[in-house]
């Protein structure tokens, strides 16, 4: 065990790694060594930052404490603190099942972790200048780029989804203190920012009393040194179109729109509290398509809901041929307690015939992916780079977010390029999901 230091490790989404980042720092403050998703685990203290959005995603955060639990027991871990979503929800039932965790934290108490921790016993005072100009977070991320949480939690009360419950109403940041972390990084030397929430399409209604996610882009994207914005978890419902003028007039705003869809079928948007319907879905694409052409849409689809038929399968299946998503990602229903759909349906498609439906749908999606990738081969296109891995360099398109989406892979023995810059590169091939490139052009 090495002293002081401390290994988090961040579960589930990009939420929760901005909350981790901003932890970090505050420790790092405090004397401590902090390694983030540590190969090697070797710190006296461990902090798990847990999800609790699906069952899968809580099997794999339990399974994860647990596997620190053992390290505990074997004498390789003095303290072992676990945080997030997973423990805002069951704080209690986790306390006495898991009794070897230290402290369970929640989302939004986490904080308490430290002053419970207090200083590292070699804390070094730091001139006061120079903490000034730290910046408020630790990035985990290639330092070229980084994610901006916008707000916390959501009011849609979708009838499958369990955020409500966890994270509770939406709750803006202000416009002002958002824009100040932009300049905050950007002198720091982040170019790209992508910009989350769990419903972005609301942003500042709760604070403002209407949506000023435009106007937050528009000023975003006028700071310079912002060279990509891109845009994560639009809702369909009460969408902002003012947003798609700011995408289509402002360069440096990606030509990108996250926007989770779930299902087509009029039967399954009304089981599922979605507050749209397939003609609405079906206007709202066409219009961002006419609006900001050349956009590539990324959507998350679930199958598997209660009541659905094949027949409203067949109709998702239908719609992702139609619409051909350049990106697009899957999930089959899980129950999740305390939600209306847990509470109010009969969890009755088979696990089988889930299963079988996501296989179909991805397998289309992959047919999809790759004609949408084919399409750009001899195109020059800008990247900026990620990685030096094996014999490639790793880059992406705007069209691309990272960790999610396709990467654009370039001989390293071509040219030397430097990870987090730009470069205009061709496109020579391409598979289901990856383009490879060339930068000697």
């Amino acid at each position: 065990m090495k002293k002081n230091r401390i290994d988090f490790v961040t579960m589930g989404c990009s939420k929760n790694l901005v909350d981790s980042e901003k932890l970090i720092r505050k420790f790092d403050d405090e004397g401590y060594s902090c390694v983030h998703d540590p190969k090697r685990p070797q710190g006296e203290i461990a902090v798990i930052n847990t999800c609790g959005f699906i069952e899968s995603a809580k099997e794999e955060s339990i399974n994860t404490i647990l596997e620190f639990v053992e390290r505990k027991k074997e004498g390789k871990l003095h303290k072992l603190y676990v945080m997030g979503c997973l423990s805002q929800r069951y704080r209690k039932e986790l306390e006495e099942s898991i009794p070897e965790v230290d402290k369970f934290y929640g989302k939004f108490d986490y904080n308490q972790l430290l002053k419970d921790l207090g200083p590292a016993d070699n804390k070094m005072v730091v001139d006061s200048s120079i903490a000034k100009q730290r910046s408020t977070r630790v990035l985990t991320t290639p330092h070229h780029y980084a994610y901006i949480k916008i707000a916390e939690g959501c009011d849609r009360h979708c009838a499958y989804c369990a955020i409500p419950l966890i994270t509770g109403p939406h709750r803006s940041r202000p416009m002002e203190e958002i824009l100040d972390e932009v300049h905050e990084l950007v002198s720091e030397g982040v170019k790209e920012f992508q910009v989350i929430e769990q419903e972005l399409t609301y942003y500042g209604v709760d604070i403002y009393g209407h949506t000023r996610i435009a106007e937050l882009i528009s000023q975003m994207a006028d700071i310079k040194g912002v060279e990509w914005i891109r845009l994560h978890y639009a809702y369909p419902n009460q969408f902002p179109l003012e947003l798609l003028d700011v995408m289509r007039e402002k360069p440096n705003v990606c030509k990108y729109l996250d926007i989770a869809l779930q299902h087509i079928s009029d039967n399954m948007l009304k089981r599922m509290h979605r507050h749209v319907t397939k003609e609405d879905t079906l206007n709202l694409i066409h219009t961002i398509r006419e609006r900001v052409p050349g956009i590539n849409i990324r959507t998350t689809l679930m199958v598997g809901f209660p009541g659905e038929t094949e027949e409203d399968f067949n109709e998702l299946m239908d719609f992702v041929s139609e619409e051909r998503f350049e990106r697009m990602g899957a999930f089959a229903y899980s129950e999740e307690e305390g939600t209306y759909s847990a509470e109010h349906y009969k969890d009755d498609v088979p696990p089988e015939v889930k299963q079988d439906r996501l296989d179909r749908l991805m397998a289309l999606q992959e047919e999809i992916s790759a004609s949408v990738e084919a399409e750009k081969v001899g195109k020059i296109m800008k990247v900026i780079i990620d990685r030096k891995e094996g014999e490639y360099y790793v880059g992406r398109t705007e069209f691309c977010s990272p960790e999610v989406d396709p990467e654009v892979l370039i001989p390293a023995n071509e040219k030397r390029l430097r990870t987090g810059c730009f470069y205009n590169v061709r496109i020579t091939d391409s598979d289901d999901y990856d383009l490879f490139a060339t930068a000697n052009i």
